[in-house]
């Protein structure tokens, strides 16, 4: 009777035959099928955006359409669509799905606009703004995080975005005016530069307040001068800068 030790096939009994090697046959596994989240990301739409009050189709589409999931570490990707901020690295966080797209709504823009983001962060909220606008520049404080959001930003073929490294509470009076800017971090004041650098028309939508709460600012450039309207209370880390906190 034939049996099998490590894969030689052996034959016992009264003419006994040589053992014969069997070949091994590499087998590769199929790549893993990276996970479907576009049904999570549709009840996202649906019960933590459309159900609170946001109605901007545009605003609403791009939201369905990007990947929030690889804006966050592959330890967090299944809360990625959860109703929350979560942590990015180097003590910054991605701002929950609402205040993402109640910040966004609130630039009011058509696609034809020149938008400044203070804080790049992951990148999430760049690649929303990318979708909705014809250019954006972002100012992101720290490093790491500039370089890691311009790769990802890449690999999703967003073009029409520059990178800058720096304060952003000072803008980037480069590229200046601006039709809107979005600060994703709270200020304890309006920054000077960032109204500095707004266009007539154009709005700027900060969180400003202390270190425990902030109040949604929305500040609009008319030819009579600036208008604030309140957007409603919110939380953010601290934005840091010459014309934010300083150590």
């Amino acid at each position: 009777m034939p049996f099998f030790i490590s894969g030689v096939r052996v034959v016992t009994g009264s003419n006994p035959i040589a053992p014969t090697i069997l070949s091994s046959v590499e087998v590769k596994l199929p790549d893993p099928i990276p996970p479907d989240f576009t049904w999570t990301r549709e009840r996202m739409v649906q019960e933590q955006i459309i159900a609170r009050g946001v109605n901007n189709s545009r605003v609403i589409q791009a939201l369905r359409k990007i990947p929030r999931h690889l804006f966050i570490d592959a330890g967090l990707v299944n809360r990625a669509y959860d109703d929350s901020a979560l942590p990015i690295g180097e003590k910054q966080t991605l701002s929950q799905p609402f205040i993402v797209a109640r910040m966004t709504e609130a630039l009011e823009l058509k696609g034809e606009e020149k938008v400044l983001e203070i804080g790049t962060g992951s990148g999430y909220q760049t690649a929303l703004l990318a979708e909705l606008c014809f250019n954006v520049f972002s100012v992101e404080k720290i490093r790491a995080l500039s370089r890691k959001a311009r790769t990802l930003l890449d690999q999703l073929q967003y073009h029409n975005i520059a990178l800058h490294v720096g304060d952003g509470t000072v803008g980037w009076s480069e590229h200046a005016p601006y039709d809107a800017i979005i600060v994703t971090a709270g200020a304890p004041e309006l920054p000077k530069p960032l109204l500095d650098q707004l266009s007539l028309g154009g709005r700027l939508v900060i969180p400003v307040g202390d270190e425990k709460s902030q109040v949604l600012v929305r500040v609009r450039r008319a030819e009579s001068g600036l208008e604030e309207e309140q957007l409603g209370e919110c939380r953010f880390v601290k934005l840091w800068g010459k014309y934010g906190w300083r150590d």
